[in-house]
């Protein structure tokens, strides 16, 4: 039986990686490492905690010795790294922890897996899962390859480019057997309402203001979730070594408009009068060093791994509202206590 390491299992793409390897892949035991911060849950993936092919151990990345430890008891045969700090307001706020988790916290799980399979690399795998933030920020026209030179504009995306060259040095220097995705902003059930689509969704329910920055007209290519994961699982079984591939939905919106379709939806969901919604949009300060436009060329993974997305954004989003909508009390847990804190700090 194969032992694979999912760093980053309670988040939101991890839980989603989590539940898709532990169900599909009985052959395998699948270990979850979490710290358990403000974004992990154990209730994102409480379906799947007593599986007998499935552990959960809490942990802290960034721990070397607790590192070190684990892949010596546990002598992984793969590593699907998602455990990151991941959104730029934090990071502007507190650039330090993202250097710790990303940057630190990836070089340890680099060393610990080159040191376990230094005698014998056939059949390993350490995947890294990174973002199209590296690439800094596209005009209007052009889309991200993976060959676009790296442009970080953020603490985060900074810290992300630096864990992807560390990736590939390891790669390079010490013949690791690595694969690196570089992905757009991702949606779906389970995502920790910080970010804009379930931020928004959140306000709407709650009649709250939806704060928009700027004047709104920065553009975002959005992948659903599962759509991810599965491309996550063609990579990591069927990606070549030492390989960049990026994951787009093929699907760019500007803040403003996927906000005012968010809201069209939202008042038909909630019996609203048409309109309601929208009259909650509040336009805030910009932050700083903010991108205008992110768009991937995902025309990689699909020729060679045959991947595309399988639902369209207005499908995937209204899949992603019902979850919330169906999954209030989930919803009132995680915003509550820190996080309301951390909220009111960012935007009053």
């Amino acid at each position: 039986m194969k032992k694979i390491l999912i760093t980053g299992g309670a988040g939101f793409i991890g839980s989603h990686v989590v539940r898709r390897f532990v169900k599909n892949y009985p052959q395998y035991h699948i270990y979850n490492l979490d710290l358990l911060t403000y974004a992990g849950n154990l209730e994102n993936i409480a379906d799947i905690q007593n599986e007998s092919n499935y552990t959960f151990i809490k942990g802290d990345i960034v721990d070397e010795v607790f590192i070190n430890a684990l892949f010596q008891e546990h002598q992984f045969d793969g590593v699907i790294h998602l455990a990151a700090e991941s959104h730029v307001d934090r990071s502007i706020t507190n650039p330090i922890a993202f250097v710790k988790t990303n940057v630190i916290g990836t070089m340890n799980l680099l060393h610990a897996a080159k040191t376990i399979w230094a005698n014998i690399p056939e059949d390993k795998r350490f995947y890294h899962i990174s973002t199209d933030e590296v690439y800094g920020s596209l005009g209007m026209d052009g889309l991200f390859t993976e060959t676009t030179a790296y442009d970080p504009n953020s603490p985060y995306s900074a810290s992300k480019a630096s864990s992807d060259h560390f990736v590939r040095a390891y790669g390079e220097t010490y013949n690791l057997p690595y694969v690196i995705t570089n992905c757009s902003n991702n949606y779906g059930p389970n995502h920790f309402p910080e970010k804009l689509i379930p931020l928004f969704i959140n306000n709407i329910i709650n009649n709250k203001p939806l704060p928009v920055y700027g004047d709104g007209n920065y553009t975002r290519d959005w992948l659903f979730v599962e759509d991810h994961a599965r491309a996550i699982d063609l990579v990591f079984h069927k990606g070549k070594n030492h390989e960049t591939y990026n994951i787009g939905g093929f699907n760019e919106w500007k803040n403003i408009d996927l906000v005012k379709l968010l809201c069209q939806i939202m008042d038909q969901k909630l019996d609203r009068v048409s309109g309601t919604s929208e009259n909650l949009i509040a336009y805030v300060k910009d932050r700083p060093g903010h991108d205008l436009r992110y768009a991937i060329d995902a025309s990689k993974i699909n020729q060679e791994l045959g991947w595309k997305p399988s639902v369209t954004f207005e499908q995937g989003l209204e899949i992603t509202i019902d979850w919330y909508l169906n999954n209030e009390t989930w919803l009132k847990n995680v915003t509550s206590g820190a996080y309301q804190n951390y909220y009111e700090k960012q935007y009053h």
